[in-house]
């Protein structure tokens, strides 16, 4: 039976492999952090570019929702596959795989003229995306069988997540400043086919086919239960709750997730073992990713839009505000990395899971005329918070559960990953408009417009939604005062978005010391079957496989 590398710890002693001894290792690095930087680049890049977006295809709030959700859906839904058919028929394969997927999905998106064009380049990027994210990590651990390199080079993808993150909206925002929204597709679509080119050149391929099988049934009812749950919430608040169609997403979404249950307590080769949330810590990991995801991703949404929208900013301005957010976990990661090894992961997690809920509380405050000074203060105490979240969240899940597992288990933490990240903007989108249209009568009377005048903004409003702020001109006065009015709808709007947040984070810091522990493991302890209590501790050398 042939040794999984990519999962398996080294054997003392054992000969260093020929593609390490030939100075692969830097180079297979490099790749894995180009592809994951291009991968996110984007996602930064995308969210403060929103406004614009809106702006040049006359976009509903729905229309942004989607165009946000069609990239994560994809990366949600196909995690687990990428990382089966990586095992089965060459990580390199699937790596390469990835960037074709998302260079032709940057290229759609750049030719786009409709926001269903933009759905269908995110679409395909997405796809990329989930590639992307399994095979570079794989990539690394066959290169690196010593977990004290593997931590190291691990290290350094985080870093590059976290830098394509960051420079995603500077990018993007310096791309605005003379250019059409269309060309932010653009330094994805370039980074892509570098890493195609020199991929097919320089990396080693890695299988580890035993065991492993394509789980079809799986795949299908994961992707469904996903997709329908997200249709139902974004179409529930653009038209109707009670809707049929929004009726028949539910229940759609609920018939699939069982049968996926279903399915894998019967499968050979399950995608997602069930054995998995035996552990009461990966079980509890699972729902903090979640919670966390839904909540930043959904705010990061929310405010793309309140600083496009309310105080006008550009893209470029916004992308400033975000590096407070996103730039702090690119700085404070080495700080992690060195604590981790000291301190119960548990504890860590709980503590920046609570600054971030507190920084989330803090949102409240911030108003239509909040200067920068106050929002990218409040924003890197979220950011500062957060930056202790991801890592020691990975460290728990793999390390709760039997090693042969622990690749799976990574697998699962970053479907529920996405899962969370797609609700965020959904549910945060519907809270936006629906709680703006309805404060929106009682402001524009608070500001003293006509009934006239009145009737134009809800009628506005009515036909385009949030997008009618754009466009709006009754003449002046009245412009400035209606547009004032919608400025303090849309900030009470974001106020109820970040209660919801922040109770979000303060409950999944609650599930954390519930269910994981602040306490270091005793030495030996199993990882399963110990105390909550006792699993704080992650096995930091196996966690580094899949952080």
């Amino acid at each position: 039976m042939p040794i999984d590398t990519a999962h398996s710890p080294p054997i003392r002693g054992a000969p260093t492999p020929a593609h390490a001894r030939s100075g692969s290792v830097g180079k297979t690095v490099a790749l894995a952090c180009l592809g994951v930087f291009a991968s996110y680049l984007p996602i930064g890049g995308v969210s403060v570019s929103l406004p614009s977006i809106q702006q040049g295809l006359d976009a509903s709030t729905a229309d942004l929702q989607w165009i946000t959700d069609a990239f994560i859906l994809p990366m949600a839904a196909f995690i687990l596959t990428f990382g089966l058919i990586g095992d089965l028929y060459g990580r390199k394969k699937v790596f390469l795989a990835g960037l074709g997927f998302f260079a032709a999905g940057s290229a759609v998106s750049l030719t786009a003229d409709s926001a269903a064009q933009v759905w269908i380049g995110q679409a395909l990027s997405g796809v990329g995306a989930a590639a992307l994210l399994t095979s570079t990590l794989a990539l690394i651990s066959h290169v690196c069988p010593d977990f004290r390199a593997r931590a190291k080079a691990v290290s350094a993808w985080a870093a590059a997540l976290g830098l394509g993150m960051s420079l995603g909206p500077l990018i993007s925002g310096t791309i605005l400043e003379g250019a059409a929204w269309r060309w932010i597709f653009l330094p994805s679509l370039i980074a892509c086919a570098i890493g195609l080119v020199a991929g097919a050149v320089l990396l080693v391929d890695s299988k580890a086919p035993h065991g492993r099988a394509i789980d079809i049934p799986g795949q299908l009812t994961a992707v469904i239960a996903v997709a329908a749950l997200v249709y139902g919430v974004i179409e529930g608040g653009a038209s109707s709750w009670g809707a049929g169609k929004v009726v028949a997403a539910f229940a759609i979404a609920a018939v699939a997730l069982a049968a996926f249950i279903v399915v894998e307590l019967r499968s050979p080769s399950p995608m997602l073992s069930m054995q998995l949330f035996r552990s009461r810590a990966y079980s509890g990991a699972g729902i903090v990713i979640a919670l966390a995801l839904f909540a930043q991703v959904g705010l990061v949404f929310a405010l793309s839009l309140f600083f496009g929208t309310v105080q006008h900013l550009s893209a470029l301005d916004i992308g400033w505000r975000f590096l407070a957010l996103n730039g702090l976990a690119v700085v404070l990661a080495p700080v992690v990395g060195r604590l981790m090894g000291r301190v119960a992961p548990g504890l860590l997690l709980a503590l920046g899971l609570v600054v971030t809920g507190i920084g989330t509380f803090w949102l409240n405050v911030l108003e239509a005329d909040s200067g920068a000074g106050l929002v990218v203060l409040v924003l890197a105490v979220i950011g500062a918070g957060f930056s202790f979240v991801m890592s020691p969240l990975t460290a728990i899940a793999v390390s709760s559960v039997p090693h042969h597992l622990a690749g799976m288990a990574g697998a699962g933490s970053n479907t529920l990953r996405q899962v969370g990240g797609a609700l965020g903007p959904a549910v945060f989108g519907v809270i936006l408009t629906q709680h703006t249209v309805s404060a929106l009568p009682e402001q524009l009377s608070a500001a003293g417009l006509s009934a006239a005048d009145r009737d134009s903004v809800l009628n506005a409003v009515a036909a385009d939604g949030l997008a009618a702020a754009g466009h709006l001109d009754l003449g002046s006065p009245a412009t400035g005062q209606a547009l004032g009015a919608f400025g303090d709808s849309f900030s009470g709007a974001l106020h109820l978005c970040a209660t919801i947040g922040g109770i979000g984070m303060l409950v999944a810091a609650a599930v954390t010391v519930v269910c994981i522990g602040v306490r270091k493991a005793a030495p030996g302890t199993h990882r399963v079957h110990s105390a909550p209590a006792q699993r704080g501790e992650a096995v930091v050398k196996e966690a580094a496989e899949f952080a």
